[in-house]
């Protein structure tokens, strides 16, 4: 299966980790989305899996000389839509980073076009593959907390210093969508339902000279069935905490509440006594998932419907937090 990766902004390390991992797909191009986005680091980490792919400088014509079967989109996060919908007049597989669209009308354009395709694309929520989210997920569908009720979800990141596409609004999008939108989507996935409204605040304030960038973050969702969540976002973390990400999710139902903290997973019900900690599940990971639907060997967990419904939720919270309202979902 022939691979083709445009720009390198985003989680292309996905990629790479499927690929070294499926002897049957090669990439075999890479481009810039956008002029001036270096890929000499991403150039440098195919060239350890001793791949070779040729080095364009536009990525149409990379489409058209190589004619790939999947291409991963992950340039600036304002030249996402952009880009998936060049790929998909192609009749090309789209794996593509999160959120999908920086505004709705973009989202509305790459929602159309997709469905009346009958081309395969999944946004990158490559954390629902991570053991502790995978497992706590598992037992959640198993019934190990009874009905879902309220959840609390929380992205906790180092800032760091951010290219300059991160500082203005326009070129990234926002940190709800950016950060906040695997929190989202955990919501949605471990409870299976709907979102109904929401209400959200984010503040620039303290960003270390990042221009735009929203530091902080609180988003408060009602769901379907009356079920109830929150997700708290930040670029607060210290620069002397031992891990880049803080990402937890803690899920309370009618029998019990499971937490993922620390990368491990703690369960408390009616079947024992005191908390557990759970052994954790090894997952293949979202991009061999992704391939082995193209190949029509399964049913990737992210589908494009949820790439779509995620990134429309998480732009709506956005205007709640602009606009100081509660938003209708």
């Amino acid at each position: 299966m022939k691979i083709c990766i445009i720009g390198s902004a985003g989680h292309t390390n996905y990629v790479l980790d499927g690929v070294r991992r499926d002897k049957d797909s090669k990439i075999v191009g890479i481009a810039a989305g956008i002029q001036g986005e270096g890929i000499d680091k991403l150039t440098e980490q195919i060239g350890e899996l001793e791949e070779k792919p040729a080095v364009f400088d536009d990525y149409r014509e990379m489409l058209e000389q190589l004619q790939p079967d999947v291409v991963a989109v992950a340039s600036h996060f304002y030249q996402q839509a952009s880009i998936t919908l060049e790929v998909l007049k192609r009749g090309i597989n789209v794996f593509v980073e999160k959120p999908v669209a920086t505004n709705l009308s973009e989202l509305a354009s790459v929602k159309r076009f997709y469905q009346q395709s009958n081309l395969h694309l999944a946004a990158m929520f490559g954390i629902r593959y991570k053991p502790c989210f995978m497992t706590a997920w598992k037992l959640v569908q198993q019934g190990a907390v009874g009905k879902v009720r309220l959840m609390n979800a929380q992205k906790s990141y180092k800032l760091g210093s951010r290219p300059e596409f991160y500082k203005k609004r326009e070129t990234y999008g926002g940190t709800i969508p950016w950060v906040g939108s695997h929190a989202v989507d955990w919501l949605h996935w471990f409870s299976g339902e709907r979102f109904e409204t929401v209400y959200a605040a984010h503040s620039n304030q303290y960003n270390q000279g990042h221009g735009e960038l929203e530091i902080s973050a609180l988003l408060h969702f009602r769901l379907t069935n009356g079920a109830m969540g929150s997700v708290n976002i930040d670029y607060l973390r210290p620069d002397t905490a031992g891990s880049h990400g803080d990402d937890r999710i803690r899920v309370a139902g009618t029998e019990g509440v499971i937490e993922v903290c620390d990368e491990r997973v703690f369960l408390i019900n009616s079947k024992k006594k005191g908390v557990q900690e759970v052994s954790l599940e090894n997952s293949e990971g979202i991009f061999l998932d992704f391939l082995s639907q193209v190949r029509g060997k399964g049913k990737c967990l992210v589908s494009a419907e949820d790439s779509f419904y995620i990134t429309e939720v998480c732009l709506k919270a956005r205007v709640a937090a602009d606009e100081n309202r509660i938003v209708m979902l």
